[in-house]
Formats: C-alpha cells, structure tokens, sequence
C-alpha cells in the first residue's frame, strides 16, 4: 500500500529510521535528537524518495521531529509503540525502525488523531493556562496552611484570601504589620464580615518560619510580591 514508507523509532537523544533495502546502501541509520539532526533526517528521505513516514509516540520526543517533517511536505503517521509492537510476525532481529516500515507499507498502521495545526496551538496555550491555575491553586492552598499555623482565621472571615481584602491583608503582615485593627482596615466594604470580627481572627501567634512559608508561597502565585521581605519575629 505504501512503497514509499519509512518508519522512525524516536527516543530522547537518537533517532533510528528505516528505508525500503532498495533506497540506500544504508537503509537503517542512526540520527542524533539536535535540530541539525532533525533536518538532516528529513533531508536523508527526501534523497530516499520517501513520501510517507510512521512514527511511534514516545513521550513528547515526537514533537518536533513530527512538525519538521510535515514542513518537508512528508505525509506523516502517529502510531502507538504498544500497538505496534503487538502486531504478530516480528523476527527478533529486526529493529522497531524497521519493523515499523514494514507494517507501515502494507498498511497495517493506523495513526493517531492530530488536529490541524491552529488547534495544535490553542491547544498548547489551553494546557499552559491549565497548568498555571492548578500551580496558583497549590500556592493558594500552602498561603492557607501558613496562616492556619499561625492561627491567623483569615479563610473564616474572606470568601478568597486571594481576593482584594485577603491579598492586601497578606501584603501587609509580610511587611510588617501585626496590630490586628490595622490589618483589619484593609477590609472591602463588600465583605460579608465586620470589620471587628476580622481583626479578631487576625489576632496570630507569629512565628518566623510559618512567614516565610506565606512569602515562598505568595510569591508563587503573584510573583510581583517579590521583595517583600518577612521579619524575623517569632513571637509577638
């Protein structure tokens, strides 16, 4: 079905691919993973007159080469190493390069889904965006812990202690400020809670480690804090 077939085992720092016997004197070579090597590649089976290659998803080593060689015009599979190694005839002295030419020729491989490449992009701006609410959100949760070992009530009187009140707040016991009214001020008139009853829950037993906790971990989540630079005072 495809005469014109190559198949590629990917890794992290090499690339073996393989090429019909008849198309080199050579037909299983070894590329390096730079980039260099990725066009280097690309440029080895346009000489070989390939038209179609077939590729296993290891990781995301696949990536980049998968990309350099769509450019090249290279009508381009994705397949799974499981799959692929499961399919039944394979002599054990046959390398996956060739073993995944050969099924790739008679058609014996399926790839795998692969959007267009504008969805390719949104997708990784969407996976980015996601891995960075999940990080604010652990960073969220240890500014919590910290204010709790501090015995500081904070989350029983804000809705989000990463909100207008819980930021300013926060803000200003990492620069210094303990007197409970004082912190209390910074509350938005939108609080549900008085400002009495919050300054009650900011009565803290302040320690210096459980400080720096809350400033480790609210420079994670707004790295524009940095700088703040918590006190030593462990008790006050």
């Amino acid at each position: 079905m495809h005469r014109n077939a190559a198949g590629i085992d990917v890794g992290a720092t090499e690339h073996w691919v393989a090429v019909p016997e008849d198309r080199d004197e050579e037909p299983v070579r070894r590329f390096g993973a730079f980039t260099a090597d990725l066009y280097a590649l690309a440029a080895w089976l346009q000489q070989c007159q390939i038209e179609t290659v077939v590729l296993e998803s290891t990781g995301v080593y696949w990536i980049t080469l998968f990309e350099v060689l769509e450019e090249r015009g290279f009508d381009v599979k994705l397949v799974d190493a499981h799959y692929a190694r499961q399919v039944p005839g394979r002599k054990t002295d046959v390398k996956d390069c060739q073993w995944l030419q050969e099924l790739h020729t008679y058609g014996l491989l399926h790839g795998a889904f692969r959007p267009e490449d504008q969805v390719c992009i949104l997708r990784s701006y969407l996976r980015q965006r996601s891995m960075l609410v999940a990080m604010a959100s652990r960073a969220v949760q240890h500014m919590q812990k910290a204010l709790e070992q501090m015995h500081l009530k904070l989350t029983e009187v804000v809705s989000d202690i990463n909100g207008k009140t819980g930021m300013e707040i926060i803000h200003a016991i990492l620069a210094g400020e303990r007197d409970p009214q004082r912190l209390a001020s910074h509350r938005d008139r939108r609080c549900k809670h008085d400002q009495a009853t919050i300054a009650k829950a900011l009565e803290g037993h302040w320690r210096a480690e459980h400080l720096f906790a809350l400033q480790q971990a609210l420079e994670q989540y707004d790295p524009r804090s940095r700088g703040l630079k918590a006190p030593s005072v462990f008790l006050c």
